[in-house]
This record gives C-alpha cells, structure tokens and sequence, in this order.
C-alpha cells in the first residue's frame, strides 16, 4: 500500500519560484516510479515529471523542461518538485503519483494518487 500527501503550494507571482513536496508511505516496494501531475477544473489531467526512485531516470513534459525539476528522497519518504520561472499557465493543482501498472515515464497508469495542493501565479 500507497500513502501519499501533498504540500507547499500556494500562490507565487510570474518568474517566482516554488516547492512541493508529497509524503509517501510505502510498503511492500523497494523502489517505484513517482510523478507529478497537474489538473485544472473541468480539463483533463497532464503528467508534469515523472521519475524512478530505483535508477534515478526523470522524464517532463515539454512545456516545463528546463524550469521544473523532481527530486525523491527516500530517507526522508519525499517526493518534490522544484518548479522555477513559473507563469499563468501553471496555475492548478499539482497531484502526487506512484506505483506505475504500466507504460513508462509520464506515459505510466499510476496506482495511488493524493488529494493535490493548489498552486497559483499571478
């Protein structure tokens, strides 16, 4: 089983920067895949970054290349994203993702998801 819980959001003016960060509890798996996800109301939900907690392989999606970084740290039981020269359009919730069923990368079906935190830019 899968615990996650998010936090760190908030609101952030354009060009800022801003953390979140997902606590995860984890039994039964010696490393699993992780990511990111955003979702605004009434659209679809879009992998942001993804990556293997095992070999340390991360994946984004274009749009934030560059500007996002994610990051584990399993002594702790974290997952972050670093998110930098933030803008508008990134203004949603952000959602913890682990357990890849399948796929790969941001092309995973993830089991466990958490409840998100809200990020905003003004």
């Amino acid at each position: 089983q899968v615990q996650l819980v998010e936090s760190g959001g908030g609101s952030v003016q354009a060009g800022g920067s801003m953390r979140v960060s997902c606590s995860f509890v984890v039994n039964g798996f010696k490393s699993i895949a992780m990511a990111w996800f955003r979702q605004a109301p009434g659209q679809e939900r879009e992998g942001v970054a993804a990556i293997d907690t095992g070999d340390g392989s991360t994946y984004y999606l274009n749009s934030v290349e560059g500007r996002f970084t994610i990051s584990h740290d399993n002594a702790k039981n974290h997952l972050y994203l670093e998110m930098n020269a933030l803008n508008p359009d990134d203004t949603t919730m952000y959602i913890c993702a682990a357990h890849c069923l399948r796929g790969q990368g941001l092309g995973c079906v993830f089991a466990y998801w958490g409840q998100g935190t809200q990020v905003s830019v003004s």
